[in-house]
């Protein structure tokens, strides 16, 4: 009779927590061997210190010449400068509008204006602000011959750039609402110079005086204002005219100067 033997193996198990050790550990070792200091020691610049990896030592770098921001490239349009380049290579202004005048332009542009123009030129634009009154150098009379002739895009480079004691408004005023302003201020010179041939069919036209009588206001404000006694009158040197009159730079762009009646807003 045969005897049957039965062999059995050792088993040996290993449990989890005891196998992610291992694994961390290894993983570990492996990391801090292939660790080496070249990336925490290498050249490298400190905002406003100086540096000696560039020749000049400076760790700010100049900024490259003509370089422009993506999106940015707005200086050759004349909607966003309010010149053009004219046949003798200078530039020049128009008298006209980059995009159509509605009504709602033209509230959008008198909203602007009395924002940001009537401290100074006054809600009718004779230049006879709140600021002129309590002793700021005059404004400008959008009215006078001088203003009435200016091209269109004349007052948007103002806007943009300034003008003698004005500063400019490019960052308070996007380029919409200078080119909105421009068009109100010719609505706001013709509604000044306006004649009975220039009302519409059917309108009804209405005295200033009877209409501030209507709306219990001081019959004055239908009346010339008066420049007040506390306003500066500081005169620039002999030829340069009236303060507010001075271009900002010399690079002013050439004016095309049209008769007040073509310069409507189109």
């Amino acid at each position: 009779m045969k005897r049957q033997f039965t062999v059995r193996s050792s088993q040996f198990s290993v449990s989890a927590p005891m196998r992610v050790a291992v694994l961390l550990g290894a993983t570990a070792i492996l990391t801090i061997a292939g660790c080496r200091q070249d990336m925490q020691n290498q050249p490298r610049m400190f905002p406003q210190r100086g540096t000696t990896f560039f020749a000049d030592h400076r760790g700010a770098r100049p900024q490259v010449v003509n370089t422009v921001a993506r999106g940015e490239l707005d200086q050759d349009s004349y909607f966003f400068t309010g010149v053009v380049k004219g046949p003798n290579g200078y530039r020049e202004e128009r008298d006209e509008m980059p995009f159509p005048v509605t009504m709602e332009v033209l509230q959008r542009g008198q909203e602007r204006f009395n924002v940001y123009c009537t401290p100074c030129h006054s809600r009718v634009g004779n230049g006879l602000g709140e600021i002129v009154q309590r002793g700021y150098k005059p404004a400008a009379n959008l009215h006078d011959q001088v203003r009435m002739a200016q091209p269109l895009s004349h007052y948007f480079y103002v806007m943009t750039h300034g003008y003698g004691a004005m500063p400019d408004y490019s960052a308070q005023i996007e380029p919409q609402d200078r080119w909105a302003i421009a068009a109100y201020i010719r609505a706001l010179q013709l509604s000044q110079n306006a004649t009975t041939s220039d009302v519409p069919a059917g309108a009804q036209v209405e005295d200033l005086k009877q209409v501030a009588q209507q709306q219990n206001l001081p019959a004055w404000l239908a009346s010339p204002w008066k420049l007040p006694s506390t306003a500066v009158w500081a005169n620039p040197a002999k030829g340069q005219g009236l303060p507010a009159m001075a271009p900002a730079n010399t690079a002013d762009p050439k004016q095309i100067a049209t008769p007040a009646k073509q310069g409507a807003a189109r």
